[in-house]
């Protein structure tokens, strides 16, 4: 995607700025399929948002990026429950407990399939991250703020 807005990553160079959303429903958390043929991170589970365009806000991001992926209006407010910074990109994750329309695969180019999945359900799935499980656990209020690839979130 160009016109990306960039921060700074792991070895503190430029790199993307990504918002995700942890769409909470009945204890569990939904999470998206990459399709096989994506160019980053294909063929493992994820969780649904996308890039920050240049000057755009990261909630508002993410709104927009669930609204594309998923087909809902999400309300997304204050801060980010963990960030991860790795090589190259930087990504803020967000719990999101509502929004309105019924979650679809709205972007089948995107992903392949989606699921309401348990922290332990995702033990013997390929992730895109390994920071994916404990992001979901927070969200889903199951521990207190755990160390990220960046350190204690906020």
């Amino acid at each position: 995607m160009t016109g990306t807005a960039t921060a700074r990553g792991a070895g503190g160079g430029p790199v993307d700025h990504v918002v995700v959303g942890v769409l909470v429903r009945d204890g569990r958390a939904l999470m998206v399929h990459r399709s096989p043929h994506r160019r980053w991170y294909p063929d493992v589970w994820d969780l649904p948002g996308g890039h920050v365009e240049a000057g755009e806000d990261p909630r508002a991001a993410l709104v927009r990026e669930l609204r594309e992926e998923l087909a809902v209006e999400a309300q997304v407010h204050g801060a980010p429950i963990a960030r991860t910074v790795a090589d190259t990109f930087v990504a803020d994750v967000w719990a999101v407990h509502r929004w309105h329309g019924e979650p679809v695969n709205a972007a089948p180019d995107e992903h392949d399939a989606l699921a309401w999945l348990d922290v332990g359900d995702l033990a013997g799935l390929d992730l895109a991250h390994p920071d994916l499980p404990g992001q979901v656990r927070l969200a889903l209020g199951k521990s207190r703020p755990a160390r990220t690839s960046e350190g204690v979130c906020p």
